[in-house]
């Protein structure tokens, strides 16, 4: 029996690839990081690699998004608030953008596998 293998930054999750029900778990994870929206689309519910892919493309928006909310946060906030909260939501920025780096990799594991890739141990 191949032994099963999540390489790292495997979402904790999802099963090991291979290991019974990987698909399910994977599916559901990838709707609960995914806008709840998505739910309501047959064909992202029907087709798990398709999901894999918006799930990647959601995170990736959100990426941006944490970009540009990092590199307008002083500019835009100075004359709504004080320079601590401008400070603490820049804060706030580089904590979700180290977030979503992880959740970037996790997902395209995901994708990876769910169109065949399976992944051996390394020494």
């Amino acid at each position: 029996m191949d032994q099963l293998v999540a390489p790292p930054g495997w979402p904790r999750a999802v099963r090991p690839p291979g290991a019974p029900g990987w698909e399910q778990s994977a599916v559901s994870w990838l709707l609960d990081i995914c806008p709840p929206e998505f739910r309501g689309y047959p064909v992202l519910r029907r087709h798990d690699v398709v999901l894999a892919r918006f799930a990647v493309l959601h995170v990736e928006a959100c990426q941006a998004a944490a970009r540009r909310g990092l590199s307008e946060a002083r500019g835009v906030l100075r004359d709504v608030t004080d320079q601590d909260t401008i400070e603490a939501a820049i804060e706030t920025w580089h904590a979700e953008s180290a977030r979503l780096l992880g959740e970037r990799r996790a997902v395209g594991l995901v994708e990876e596998a769910l169109a065949g890739k399976r992944f051996v141990a390394r020494l």
